[in-house]
Parts: structure tokens; sequence; C-alpha cells
């Protein structure tokens, strides 16, 4: 009977036999040996191969010039054309009614805290109804304590509870074996315990030991499109087919923050319980969607960037996170250098020609009155997937790309039902749009995800197959929405 052990051995050769470049490889060395067996036996006295070669017309002569180049040319661009990248499915973690902070109840717990002055109270009193957030949003078992318990016991409880779900609810839907997942990325910003999450997915499941592994922390909310750019990379180097298991979620209970510092409650206020795994392939087979493009941009060299999303200690020594007065305008610039970048690759020529006509004219008349040009990227995506950062940071993505209320429905609904659930944000967006039955074969979506850094990252989808059903995150209330959250704020 043949060992786990020799399996294992067979299976790594069967991806180094089927690999291409190997595999071109192996063809190429082949065939140059059996053609140097070929003229071994061939070879004439010098007068009579002379004699041959006088007699080959110039056709012949041109074919055997070309073809060796043409066979190299062939063999470039299989090593260094990128591999087509599919999102096979996705999943979202189905929150649970049990864990519920309705305003009301979320208010009276900051009253009744130990740790929070009156100015405080109000404070977070005025944010939570200017939030957009509705009364189903979730917070962790951890924060139902009137002291929380912010214990590291309570982070990982908490960790699991959202990932262990998500993942076999994806596992459910796409019915992968386990070994066949040869990579898992995992990113949360602000909970790192050790061993890692990732290590733990990996024990829960029992993955193969030869599984490569990566966890990405401190990134902030544009970690879940850092970690799709990164399975992308990965899947251009590991054997064709394989799978990418990337998992995004944010722990909140360990990080709550006990002073009395304004700027640093905003996270408090507005992060909530989320978390989305999603299964890459370079395999189209039952695929949804594929991965177009990726495009990371990063201000980190400049130190307001840097410091607008800034952990750090409170004068009484508390750990939080302080957001700067001028994060709305560096997200700005790091947007508009993104669309900047990935115009180029994706907006109709026309667009780009009235781009290129407006910055010319700008320049060369020196006429500071001439507005830049805006390029319309409507015309390159049906759907958007804004972080929901907070209704502030909508609106600014809204005004700048000059978006429509419809453009901006998943994201102002995902920020009303789940809050702001950080990288996983957008997944619950496209969840939305997916069981609202807007999603059509061949329609574009874009991600755009903010993060600390300061970072914009953003991601294109084409659509392969939409969703055959309504069993997401959104199943048990879709019917509810859109609301107008005007009338609730």
């Amino acid at each position: 009977m043949t060992s786990l052990s020799d399996l294992k051995h067979l299976k790594r050769l069967y991806y180094l036999a089927t690999n291409k470049f190997l595999l071109m490889a192996t063809t190429i060395t082949l065939a140059a040996a059996v053609l140097l067996l070929q003229a071994a036996q061939w070879i004439a006295p010098i007068d009579e191969l002379l004699s041959q070669l006088r007699d080959l017309r110039p056709i012949n002569l041109l074919l055997a010039a070309i073809l060796p180049t043409a066979m190299l040319r062939i063999y470039s661009y299989l090593i260094r054309h990128p591999r087509n990248v599919y999102l096979v499915d996705y999943a979202c973690f189905r929150t649970s009614y049990k864990y519920r902070a309705p305003k009301a109840t979320f208010l009276e717990h900051a009253h009744i805290s130990p740790f929070f002055g009156e100015s405080t109270t109000k404070f977070i009193a005025r944010v939570i109804e200017r939030s957009g957030m509705g009364e189903d949003t979730l917070v962790p078992p951890a924060l139902y304590y009137v002291e929380p318990d912010c214990s590291l016991d309570e982070g990982r409880s908490e960790a699991e509870m959202v990932i262990f779900s998500t993942i076999d609810d994806l596992l459910a839907k796409t019915c992968i074996a386990l070994d066949a997942i040869h990579v898992l990325i995992t990113n949360c910003s602000l909970f790192c315990p050790v061993p890692s999450i990732a290590d733990r997915i990996v024990n829960r499941y029992a993955l193969q030991d030869d599984i490569r592994v990566i966890n990405l922390s401190g990134m902030g909310c544009s970690a879940g499109v850092t970690a799709v750019g990164l399975a992308k990379n990965m899947l251009q180097i590991i054997p064709s087919g394989s799978h990418v298991l990337v998992v995004s979620t944010e722990t909140l209970g360990p990080e709550y923050y006990k002073g009395n510092v304004r700027s640093m409650h905003l996270g408090n206020i507005l992060f909530r319980v989320g978390g989305s795994a999603m299964l890459l392939s370079t395999c189209k087979h039952r695929a949804r969607f594929k991965l177009a493009h990726v495009e990371r941009t990063l201000f980190g060299a400049d130190d307001a960037a840097y410091r607008c999303v800034y952990q750090e200690d409170d004068p009484e020594g508390n750990i939080g996170l302080t957001l700067s007065k001028d994060l709305m305008a560096i997200a700005g610039e790091t947007l508009k250098a993104n669309m900047t970048a990935i115009g180029p690759l994706i907006l109709p020529t026309s667009e780009l020609i009235k781009y290129f006509l407006f910055s010319t004219a700008r320049k060369v008349l020196h006429r500071r009155k001439i507005r830049p040009y805006i390029p319309d990227f409507r015309m390159a995506f049906e759907h958007f997937c804004i972080h929901v950062g907070g209704p502030a940071v909508i609106d600014s993505v809204q005004l700048g790309l000059n978006l429509s209320d419809e453009h901006v429905e998943p994201s102002r609904m995902t920020l009303h039902r789940f809050g702001n659930q950080s990288s996983a944000s957008v997944w619950y967006q496209l969840a939305y749009i997916e069981d609202k039955g807007r999603m059509r074969k061949g329609d574009r979506v874009w991600m755009i995800g903010f993060g600390a850094g300061y970072k914009c990252n953003t991601a294109v989808w084409v659509c392969i197959q939409p969703s055959p059903n309504a069993n997401g995150p959104w199943a048990s209330c879709i019917h509810r929405y859109p609301v107008d959250v005007s009338k609730e704020g």
C-alpha cells in the first residue's frame, strides 16, 4: 500500500512535470538533442555539404534563420506572460443578533463606563448619531461587559468566531478539498497573537504541512486588497491551477480604547465585527470573477500621511488609534494618485484623449482657471465598492468621481447594516450588489480601500458568473434595503 509520504512525493513530481516553464525547457532541450543526434548521422563530406548548401533556396535559408528565433520568442512569452487570476468564490461572516449593538445600548455602556468623562460620552453621542449606522451592527462579546474584557483569550475567541464560520461557509460553497489549498494569506491589522491567526487556521483545518503561510498586520483597512494583490503574485510562481485562501478581518476587543482623547474614540464608535474569506486560483473552472488589475498607492514617505492613522499612547498611557484632522485631504490625494496610475489601464480611449487635452492646455496656456479634467470612471465600471470608513469618506469619493447615489448605495447600506468592518467591508458591498440581482456577466467592479500608512489600494474584477442565489450576509435583510439614511441620522 502506498504511504501518505509517497503520495506527497508523487504530487510534487506531478506539479513539477506539469509546470509550463519546466515543460517548455524540457521540450526544447529534448528537441535539440534529437536534432544533434540526427545531424551526427547525416554528416557528409565537406564538399558534399557545401554542394547541398549551394542548392538550397533562399526561402529555406530564411526559415532556418527565423525558426530558432521564433521558438525563443514563444518560450520567452510563456515565461513572462502573467497567468490570469480568478475568484472562485467568497464568503462573509454571517452576523448573529445576540451581538447587536443598538445606538441606545452603545450609549448606555458609554455613560456607565468607569473610563469615560461626561464630555467624552457627549462626543460619542454626537458622532454615533451622524455615523450612518443603523441599529443592527455588531460588537464583539468582550464589549458587552460594563468594563470590557480586553484579554488575549477574548481576542482569540472573537477572531475564531468570525474566521472559522466564514471559512466554513466558503468551503461549503466551493466544495474544495483542503489539500487543494496551497497558500494561505490572512490580514488583521491590530490583533497579532503568537502563534499568528494564519497558524491558528492551519491548526484548526489541519492544512497540509507544505502550505505557504503569510500573515499581514498593521496595514489598515486596505489590507484586504493588498492581500489579493499578494495572492495574484503568488499564483504566478506556484504550479498552475493552485488555490490561494485569503482571509480578512479585524479583531476589536483587545484594542478597545479606554481613554478620553476624542480623536482616538472614532475607532471605538465606527468599527464593528466582520470578516471575509476568498478563494483565488489560476483555474477558470467554476470561477465567478476574473481579477483584471490591482493598483497600490502608498504615501508613507510623507510624514503627515504616515501619521494620519497612528496607533499610540494617550497622556494617561491608554493605547488607541489617532485619526488626524488631515485624514480626508490625504485620502483624496492618494485616491487621485491611484486613479492616475490605473486610469490608462481601464478607461476608454475617448476619456484618455480628453484628459490629455485638458492637461496639455493647463500646462501650455498656464491658465490656472482651467479646472483639471476628472475622467468619467462610470464608463469603465458598472459597480463601485468604496471602503466604508464613514459617511465623509463615501461622500468624498462620490463627489470626486461624480458618482450617482445608486453607485454608492452598496457602500452606504453596508455602513448602515454592518458598520465599518475594515478590510472586509468591500466584500459585503459586493454581496449586496449580487443579492440585489444587479450583477451581470461581464460587469466590471472597482474595489477601493484606504488604509494606514497612508495608502489607497484598488482592485478591478470582471464578472464571469453572477451568484445563482442570495445566500450571503444580506440574506435575512436584503428586502429592507435600501433605506433612507438621512432620515435616521
